[in-house]
């Protein structure tokens, strides 16, 4: 049994969930202040009200999970990054802060206020966490001892920041489409035509960074080359996308949603295969590079978390599943509401 291997899919199953599930909140987020009054803010701002805690559960147990199975590419990576680690904190903290602080006043100035801050956090947030994943793809400067020293001016290539804004796209579009499955009338309508225009920005960045990873990231496809099974996910990613524009012109908003998550675990398996198998790749040096065996813990460490998520693992799921099923729906405003 290859426990290292496991931990590395594992990871991805974390880092899918968290994409997924706290994607259309964050995407919620950065279409907020599309909301033309007060009602209709709340009622965006109460369609992740019950959910937005619970989906960054999912983050928190994928950071949990890396520090224990690859604590020396934890270190390397909450190190090296330090300053966007801190920025993308301080954006989840102010999202959380605005849902929580917005409707204690019913002063303007004051929502309005809180509103921006949402809005803002959330599409900071997104981007630091598609700058992130470009800086995975691309690599970075690693030393002999799988230590990054750069600036955070150095880490700012045009590479990451352009997976930045397709993660900002992609959350924007996943997050419009759930805001159909939870409000009616003329704002539903108005949301329609958000996910349109976030869908098509979203197909233009991602050409876009296709181009770019093949011209300028050629080791992101060798892994296509050693399991050409692989590239049966590229086929339904792009049927995911096919389908999304499919059921969007339908007018099917359950189909299309479901296909947004598809696209999304699809790219999340992409990004696994184009690491695969290092966790931090080095570059230009890739023998430098931190992989799932060069900065794994014991075996015998491996094990025991094994064991542990095989028991936590069903009630995280279930008490998604809960959850997510007595908030189905639209919203609903009420004493209680946001």
């Amino acid at each position: 049994m290859d426990w290292n291997l496991l931990w590395f899919v594992l990871l991805g199953v974390l880092l899918t969930g968290y994409a997924i599930l706290d994607g259309f909140d964050l995407g919620v987020g950065i279409v907020h202040l599309g909301g033309r009054d007060d009602r209709e803010r709340r009622i965006i701002m109460n369609s992740i009200g019950p959910l937005w805690d619970g989906n960054e559960v999912w983050l928190v147990t994928f950071g949990g999970a890396l520090f224990a199975a690859f604590p020396e590419a934890y270190a390397t990576a909450f190190s090296g990054f330090y300053v966007a680690f801190m920025a993308l904190l301080a954006a989840l903290i102010m999202r959380a802060v605005s849902i929580e602080f917005r409707s204690k006043l019913a002063s303007g100035l004051w929502r309005g206020w809180w509103d921006t801050t949402f809005c803002v956090a959330s599409l900071t947030a997104s981007l630091l966490f598609g700058v992130a994943v470009g800086a995975a793809i691309q690599g970075v400067p690693l030393d002999r001892r799988g230590i990054l020293r750069t600036s955070i001016l150095e880490q700012l290539t045009w590479y990451p920041l352009l997976i930045g804004l397709l993660t900002v796209a992609l959350f924007a579009m996943h997050g419009s489409l759930y805001l159909r499955l939870k409000t009616g009338g003329e704002l539903r309508d108005r949301i329609t035509r958000w996910a349109w225009r976030w869908h098509w920005a979203f197909i233009a960045l991602y050409v876009v960074a296709t181009i770019a990873t093949i011209a300028t990231v050629p080791h992101a496809d060798d892994n296509f080359r050693r399991f050409p099974w692989a590239w049966g996910v590229v086929v339904l990613n792009v049927l995911a996308m096919l389908n999304l524009s499919r059921t969007m012109k339908t007018g099917r908003p359950m189909q299309a949603f479901v296909s947004s998550g598809a696209v999304i675990a699809a790219l999340v398996f992409l990004f696994g295969m184009a690491l695969f198998p290092n966790l931090i790749t080095s570059r230009p040096e890739p023998s430098h590079s931190l992989t799932i065996y060069n900065a794994a813990s014991s075996t015998g460490t491996l094990k025991i978390m094994s064991l542990i998520a095989l028991i936590g693992m069903p009630f995280v799921l279930a008490y998604t599943a809960v959850v997510y099923w007595a908030f189905r729906g639209e919203v609903e405003l009420d004493e209680h509401s946001y």
